[in-house]
């Protein structure tokens, strides 16, 4: 094995380590938590859901108002639907960053 090769196997080996450990987190590894739909407001890109816990925000279960980031695609959502979604305090307002429906 040349020096080269060597060096590559060696810093993969680093960063698998890394990954496992803890110290440097994939951005698939947020949590994506559970809840129903209960209404749809997308003039004012805000969602109601009834949800389970929220671990990454330390919240119980409950229903509550979210807002939506732009990026988020409302079009094929409506009351009822369970869903699964990624929420973070952003400026003060608990914002939903990625939405998708569930089975």
């Amino acid at each position: 094995m040349n020096t080269t090769t060597r060096f590559f196997v060696h810093a993969l080996l680093m960063v698998s380590s890394l990954l496992m450990s803890g110290w440097v987190r994939a951005e698939t590894d947020k949590f994506m938590a559970e809840g129903v739909v209960r209404k749809i407001d997308p003039d004012n890109r805000k969602i109601t859901i009834k949800h389970g816990e929220i671990k990454n925000l330390d919240m119980p279960s409950m229903t509550m108002v979210f807002r939506l980031q732009e990026a988020v695609n409302l079009d094929k959502l409506q009351a009822g639907d369970k869903v699964l979604f990624h929420v973070e305090k952003i400026d003060g307002a608990f914002v939903i960053t990625d939405l998708q429906g569930s089975p």
